[in-house]
């Protein structure tokens, strides 16, 4: 087989980094004209993560063809700027189901189903389809989710064994992730042997590591590297330092360095020509590197326990703020921390306000109040999605005094349903978003007629209030392209930036190709900001 697979596995515990770390490595292979495809295993039962609930999981990325999947997937098409289709994501439970369904209907002939040969073959089989897929690629860089020694991702690690065998094992790269675990509270010792036993643990599985990422907090000295390799039985210079850094883009730059790119075709005995550095890679570091000033920007939301919820915008903001010299610094505003009291204080000094995506009924009066003071102090506002919705929906009430107007996802009954279940589907991945009119900030934003953009919603704008709305000075500017032209952008006439989209721009924000909302939202912040 032509493609390589290289496997990052975490040890210890979760949230090291294995996403950035298999995108680094991505973004590494691509600067040496290599070409890339990446994937995740998950061990979760969870057939659909769409359905997963944001405080526990993050947020559901979506993908251009219609895939609602897990946050790393934002990290892969970030970080080597490819477009990463649903099916890189493969969940344990989306092959129990599909195993069952064949089982159901008697595909399996009455035979005994079994984890060994059956739920192995089918992972084996997701990795050969998406390799076919992807044009049989230099490279597969496939993430396993969870952490070495759980019990429910002793399966994919089994079919991963296979694997091995399978595609030969000079085919195959093995990397672990684990963390050398600083005691700052006792010594300030480095303790090594947690990331030992790791090691030791996915051997006894029956895949030992090549080569080790270790995640630290400040340099790995010699000694440690040297206790490292000896102990883990892996060469030194197949042991790479992650510490931590002022942003994760910087660590291709930070592998690069080590020549990690050189250890990998080495191991897989192939010669090559390395570039010098990482080319237009490099030029983004380097406006991250150079960022000296600061814009405030509030984002207001109903999931604020974990900020991965918002993961996609808020790496949007960044790649914006970067763009034009700019820092970002976010104001975390939960909605059950808001009231008609201290909403004031709440969003004085912010240069911007951003209400991300959302569903149900929870926090909307308080979002609500965010929206109407940006609207009322000429703050620029962005409105993502439901951040859309119910900036019209406040416009609704506030000047057209529509006091019971609402989203009937919300209010079933409401006289006024601006927001409607209209074509009882779910709009979902990338459509067309059409702009008529070069005169009007849509425009000004996007530079086209014609802009792509990822949905993921069910209510829409109630095209019989088009008129009226326009009459007061809120325009719906962009229409979906198809019979129904359902709203897609929305403004507010002599508003310096008043901006709702019904999509979701963040997930189509890439370095080098920031999406034109953000850009013009951190302007127009930093514009507000010259001004107090």
């Amino acid at each position: 087989m032509k493609t390589r697979i290289i496997v990052i596995f975490g040890g210890v515990y979760s949230s090291l980094g294995k996403g950035i770390t298999a995108s680094s490595i991505a973004r590494i292979l691509k600067a040496c004209n290599s070409s890339v495809a990446c994937m995740k295993l998950e061990p979760y039962i969870n057939v659909n993560p769409g359905m997963m609930s944001p405080f526990q999981h993050g947020e559901v990325y979506v993908t251009y063809d219609r895939g609602e999947t897990d946050l790393d997937l934002g990290n892969y098409e970030r970080f080597t700027n490819q477009k990463i289709s649903y099916d890189a994501l493969v969940t344990s439970g989306m092959i129990y189901d599909d195993i069952i369904k064949k089982e159901r209907s008697g595909k399996f002939n009455g035979t005994t189903v079994q984890v060994v040969p059956h739920v192995t073959k089918a992972f084996k089989d997701r990795i050969y389809e998406y390799i076919k897929k992807n044009h049989n690629p230099d490279f597969l860089i496939i993430e396993v989710g969870g952490t070495v020694g759980d019990l429910e991702s002793l399966a994919i690690i089994e079919a991963l064994c296979e694997l091995r065998l399978e595609i030969g094992l000079n085919n195959f790269l093995p990397i672990l992730c684990a963390p050398i675990i600083h005691l700052s509270s006792t010594t300030s010792e480095f303790k090594t042997k947690p990331c030992q036993h790791a090691v030791r643990e996915l051997s006894k599985f029956g895949i030992q590591p090549a080569m080790l990422v270790l995640r630290i907090e400040s340099d790995l000295t010699k000694d440690l590297l040297s206790k490292m390799s000896l102990n883990c039985h892996i060469p030194t210079h197949h042991v790479f330092k992650s510490q931590t850094l002022s942003s994760t883009y910087l660590v291709p730059n930070n592998l690069f360095k080590q020549n990690i790119h050189k250890a990998i075709y080495a191991y897989f005995n192939i010669e090559k020509t390395f570039p010098k550095d990482l080319g237009q890679w490099e030029k983004f570091t380097k406006q991250i590197v150079e960022a000296k000033k600061d814009v405030t920007i509030a984002i207001v939301g109903k999931y604020m326990d974990l900020h991965d919820s918002y993961a996609s915008v808020v790496e949007a903001l960044k790649l914006a703020g970067w763009s034009v010299g700019h820092n970002i610094t976010i104001k975390w505003i939960s909605t059950d921390k808001i009231s008609a009291k201290n909403i004031q204080t709440l969003l004085t000094g912010v240069h911007g306000i951003l209400v991300p995506g959302g569903f149900g009924n929870r926090g909307t009066d308080e979002i609500m109040m965010a929206i109407r003071y940006a609207r009322n102090f000429k703050v620029p506002y962005l409105g993502i999605c439901y951040g859309m919705q119910l900036a019209t929906i406040d416009f609704a009430r506030e000047i057209l005094k529509w006091d019971d107007a609402n989203t009937t996802e919300i209010d079933p009954k409401t006289k006024h349903p601006v927001f409607d279940y209209i074509d009882g589907r779910m709009r979902l991945g990338e459509e067309i978003c059409v702009i008529d009119d070069k005169n009007t900030l849509a425009y000004k934003v996007y530079r086209a007629n014609k802009v792509p953009q990822r949905h993921r919603h069910r209510w829409e704008f109630n095209n019989k209030y088009l008129d009226i709305f326009k009459k007061h000075g809120y325009i719906i500017s962009a229409h979906s392209n198809d019979k129904e032209k359902t709203a897609e952008m929305s403004e507010l006439v002599g508003h310096p930036f008043f901006f709702g989209v019904q999509f979701h721009p963040e997930f189509s924000s890439v370095p080098g190709k920031n999406d034109g909302a953000f850009v013009a939202f951190i302007n127009a912040a930093i514009k507000f900001n010259s001004k107090e």
